[in-house]
């Protein structure tokens, strides 16, 4: 003990006077216990060797007053917590003197983990007999309470997928280069007709061609045995002609492409030929046993197709106007269309096939006898064609309800390039140069107009407002309007296919600079 007073003296020597003396510091009181720990380690190997059992006594009998001491007291005084209580630890003297933290572990935690880890394996076997799925269950609840069956997440299933046609706006959030999901469209297809005219006892027929629309902007519509022409620019409408006969009706229509000339078919199997301007009928030919349910202009060259499966080619010069009948269909054709430039003639019939008949050349306009491709791809009647216009050679096909396809042939090889799946009846088909886009009416079951990117086909937009099938298309002559006529007895005008802003401005820039060079050059040579 002479050896503590020694270091209690000296450390009191240490000190700085103070008028006032507080606690004694934490790091004093450190080296206090330190120095007693020593001396009572020495005394008590002294002890122990004149003890008879030789042995050092334990911790946890509390017979040196120096090591319960030393003990750090609890937070709370009276009241120790149980070192088996799980999660709970202790704190351990070290030989220099710090605290370490010995954390108490439970074998439940390890059942806990087993538990989980097994859990998707035992819910999936179906082997189990009740008593074992109860014990399960007991087991899941006293490990996990109460709500382990309520749990809001599970990564048990895949996540559903997205429904058909959904874009995804967040698909491209960081990057460098503009891709086409992200870049601006600024054009814009209203989803609303731009006008609704009534259109009372259309037929519903699929297979006649009752609309048709000029290239002076008239709009021509066989209703019952009338037919009805609209001004599309002055909003007029006028009555052309009607049938003598009630049992009789008009079954097709076709503008002539010079000129204000219109070709009517009867159901009666005849054709008349009208000149719109002086409303007058200026011949009737006759020649087919059935309706007159498609017409097709070449030039002077009129194409008609009949219920009988007969097509004739009239030279309308003539008196005797017939110069070619074409057997190819052997049921109603209900489809006729020219190439641009009159190379091919496009015949659909409800037979389900389609034909290709070439120019019989020699500086004639009308077609050989016998067709250059004969196709049998199509399920059901093949009413809907179309030329593409800037390539003459490619040509658009639909089927009808058993069919639903629009299909894409070269007519130069003789192959079909694309079959694309409608799934709806597929009624009328036109091109538009300005987008170089298809359009398509449909029928049962959606009755909407579609609108794709060619060649792609890809879905541009998807108009709806008819209640019954769209029976008839037609594009306006500055190619911006389609005309939509249904079975419901309307007709719709459908704003489509605006110019671009952009595009418009430099068209008109372009114009603008060539007429003044042209300006310029006269007024140099007036010089001159």
């Amino acid at each position: 003990m002479s050896h503590a007073q020694y270091f209690n003296e000296l450390n009191n020597l240490m000190k700085m006077d103070d008028s006032t003396k507080g606690p004694m510091p934490r790091w004093q009181r450190k080296c206090l216990e330190v120095a007693n720990s020593s001396l009572n380690i020495s005394s008590n190997s002294t002890a122990s060797n004149k003890s008879i059992h030789g042995k050092t006594p334990s911790k946890g009998n509390g017979s040196s007053d120096g090591l319960t001491s030393r003990k750090t007291p609890s937070k709370s005084p009276g009241q120790r917590k149980s070192a088996s209580t799980p999660g709970s630890g202790k704190k351990q003297r070290t030989p220099n003197g710090g605290d370490r933290f010995i954390p108490n572990r439970s074998a439940t935690h390890f059942d806990f983990g087993h538990f989980k880890l097994n859990q998707a394996e035992i819910e999936d076997d179906d082997s189990l007999s009740p008593s074992v799925r109860e014990k399960q269950r007991i087991m899941s609840e006293n490990l996990m309470g109460n709500d382990a069956g309520n749990r809001i997440l599970a990564f048990r299933n895949k996540a559903p997928a997205a429904p058909e046609g959904h874009q995804n706006s967040m698909k491209v959030v960081y990057t460098q280069s503009k891709t086409p999901g992200s870049v601006r469209s600024t054009r814009y297809i209203p989803q609303a007709p731009e006008r609704i005219l009534d259109a009372p006892d259309i037929l519903d027929d699929y297979y006649l061609n009752l609309v048709d629309w000029s290239p002076s902007n008239l709009l021509a519509v066989a209703l019952g045995n009338s037919v009805y022409l609209w001004d599309a620019g002055s909003g007029g409408i006028a009555h052309l002609m009607e049938l003598n006969s009630q049992s009789e009706y008009v079954s097709s229509l076709a503008w002539a492409l010079e000129g204000n000339y219109l070709a009517v078919g009867i159901s009666n199997g005849s054709t008349q030929l009208w000149d719109v301007n002086n409303e007058k009928l200026l011949r009737t030919i006759a020649g087919h046993s059935g309706r007159v349910g498609s017409l097709a202009w070449n030039s002077y060259i009129l194409t008609s197709g009949s219920r009988s499966g007969h097509i004739h080619q009239h030279d309308v010069r003539q008196a005797e106007s017939i110069v070619l009948d074409l057997h190819g269909h052997s049921q109603e054709v209900c489809g006729l269309r020219w190439s641009p430039g009159g190379r091919y003639l496009a015949t659909g019939g409800n037979d389900n096939i389609l034909n290709i008949w070439p120019a019989a050349g020699g500086g004639q306009i009308h077609t050989a006898s016998e067709p250059v491709y004969r196709f049998s791809a199509h399920q059901a009647a093949v009413k809907a064609l179309a030329w593409c216009p800037w390539q003459s050679q490619i040509l658009a096909s639909g089927g009808g309800t058993a069919d639903r396809s629009i299909k894409f042939w070269n007519c130069n090889l003789g192959t079909m390039l694309n079959s694309v799946d409608t799934r709806s009846q597929v009624c009328s088909l036109l091109w538009s140069t300005t987008y170089k886009e298809l359009v398509s009416g449909h029928g049962f079951a959606n009755n909407q107009i579609v609108i794709w990117k060619y060649p792609i086909m890809q879905k541009v937009a998807e108009l709806t407002g008819h209640s019954a099938r769209v029976l008839h298309l037609a594009l306006s002559p500055d190619g911006q309007t389609v005309l939509s006529a249904g079975a419901d007895e309307t007709l719709r005008t459908w704003k489509c296919f605006q110019p671009d802003p952009a595009s418009v401005k430099k068209a008109a820039a372009a114009s603008t600079s060539s007429s003044t060079s042209s300006v310029n050059n006269i007024l140099k040579r007036s010089i001159r």
